[in-house]
């Protein structure tokens, strides 16, 4: 009786040579694509590539309404950005590792692979899941493993028969719900500028022609609601996506220091996470205190580095998850958005909770301004002594 290995498996060049190469090692290979927010066609072309390679079985996952439920929203909530990009590839790699480990343990397999090169961040947010998850299971990384290069990959696909797609050829891409990152070929170099090609979302900032304002609704943190309109959470994803990709915003590239210490070139389109955690910070800002602010950035901070370095699954996670979700029960309202030509700008907010006092702070009410004058007098007292100590 073969060992059965499960494989994350995407349907490019990278997972369909360790397709192969799995076999040769003498495992039975089970596939499993989790749908994250792929479209329909590009799934089933995975499903007939994976059955045409010899799967032993393939498995299509929907967790669209998990990954947005489970894990954007907890971003969102977290004002979740890495080296100034909202995190989108680094969120889904746990939940595809937790599927993938649950077929694996349905399936009784012996080993758990996946295709990741030993340069890049998902090994780490792969297999520290699996070992998370499932210490028990072995872990195998053929590309990796074998130290096998792109042109190595393309002559082995060639022996074995296994179709190189085109993009293996140009860019490597990344694409679910929450972002697209784009990254390889001409972008290696970081003086190339990137060419229209590169961007599906978003259209060319330079042709926007008409601003447009949009109103989002928040409930405990969470977007309920886009221009009046209650969506169901995938939807409304995509709603913001389709929003703000129309005005060209959330094209972002960057110089990335990856887990490993290497810096990359990224490039990517983030139109919905760019409009909605603009919202959402702007009603923290509020409805929350000016402590609770100041703390929760540097949370909010640690929240997204976790995420970047695959530890979804730490406890310190979790942690930080309780102190989140207890901000986030007064983050309810609404605040107006005015996108154009690439960019978003907060107009309008409001809130129940709202700690802006008009009747303070207006500058047309009476109120008796004297009394400030004490804290006035020694706002910056240490400062003072400093000087007169050294003078």
């Amino acid at each position: 009786m073969e060992m059965k290995a499960v494989l994350a498996y995407s349907g490019g060049l990278d997972t369909s040579c360790c397709l192969k190469l799995l076999e040769d090692m003498g495992y039975e290979v089970i596939s499993v694509c989790v749908d994250v927010g792929l479209p329909y066609e590009e799934l089933k072309e995975v499903e007939e590539k994976a059955k045409s390679l010899g799967v032993l079985k393939h498995y299509t996952v929907d967790a669209k309404e998990e990954f947005v439920k489970d894990y954007i929203f907890r971003a969102i909530k977290a004002n979740a950005m890495y080296e100034g990009y909202p995190l989108s590839t680094a969120l889904a790699r746990p939940l595809i590792a937790k599927k993938v480990v649950e077929i694996a343990k349905k399936e009784g397999a012996e080993a758990i692979a996946h295709g990741c090169t030993g340069k890049g961040n998902d090994q780490f947010r792969f297999e520290t899941t699996i070992r998370i998850l499932a210490p028990e299971i072995k872990i195998i990384a053929p590309i990796r493993d074998l130290n096998l290069t792109r042109e190595e990959e393309i002559e082995y696909a060639k022996k074995k028969n296994i179709p190189i797609p085109k993009e293996s050829k140009k860019y490597s891409i990344d694409e679910n719900l929450w972002g697209r990152s784009i990254e390889g070929s001409d972008l290696e170099d970081p003086k190339n500028f990137p060419s229209e090609e590169v961007y599906a979302w978003t259209k060319n900032p330079v042709e926007d022609k008409e601003e447009e304002v949009v109103e989002i609704e928040f409930k405990e943190g969470v977007p309920i609601a886009i221009n009046g309109e209650k969506l169901n959470p995938v939807e409304l994803i995509r709603k913001a996506n389709e929003i703000a990709g129309k005005h060209g915003v959330g094209r972002i590239d960057i110089i990335e220091d990856r887990i490993i210490g290497l810096k990359s070139r990224e490039v990517y389109e983030c139109p919905g996470a760019i409009m909605l955690l603009t919202a959402h910070k702007a009603l923290e800002q509020l409805v929350l205190t000016r402590e609770e602010i100041k703390f929760k950035e540097i949370v909010d901070n640690l929240y997204s580095e976790l995420i970047y370095k695959g530890l979804w699954f730490d406890p310190l996670k979790e942690d930080l998850d309780a102190f989140i979700d207890k901000t986030q029960e007064r983050v309810e309202g609404k605040v107006w958005l005015k996108l154009f030509g690439g960019s978003v700008r907060v107009v309008g907010r409001e809130s129940r909770y709202s700690l802006y006092s008009k009747e303070l702070v207006s500058f047309d009410e009476k109120t008796d301004q004297k009394e400030v004058a004490g804290m006035v007098k020694y706002h910056g007292i240490q400062a003072v002594l400093y000087r007169k100590v050294t003078k």
